[in-house]
């Protein structure tokens, strides 16, 4: 399996901007549909945005719609997720994912085989 390691989180006062980043050490994904997920305490998996492996179409959820922006670095092998205007619903632990098998974006986190340990981002007041 493919390791992801992301970085990135802190804590940040609502209203605030973060930059969380992905890479994978000693691999590439960049054929990859690569995907950003989050979980909040005592709430399941969400999907957040997804690119694919151009880098020419992206997907988010309604929540991050026009807030967020995921891009990719092909030559760098990184995938990152620009934060803005931070809420305090965007407390999460933020997941960088990969799909070998995608040929469309996807939003259900089932479809993505590789998965990094986590980013924990906290949206304070």
């Amino acid at each position: 399996q493919v390791q992801l390691v992301e970085s990135g989180g802190g804590l940040v006062q609502a209203g605030g901007s973060l930059r969380l980043s992905c890479v994978a050490p000693g691999r590439t994904f960049s054929d990859n549909t690569m995907g950003w997920f989050r979980q909040a305490a005592g709430k399941a998996r969400e999907f957040v945005a997804a690119i694919d492996w151009l880098g020419t179409n992206t997907a988010y959820a309604d929540s991050v719609k026009d807030r967020f922006i995921i891009s990719r670095n092909k030559v760098k092998n990184t995938l990152d997720l620009h934060m803005g205007s931070l809420k305090l619903e965007d407390t999460a632990v933020y997941y960088c994912a990969a799909c070998s098998v995608c040929v469309s974006l996807q939003r259900s986190p089932v479809q993505y085989d590789h998965w990094g340990q986590g980013t924990q981002v906290t949206v304070s007041s």
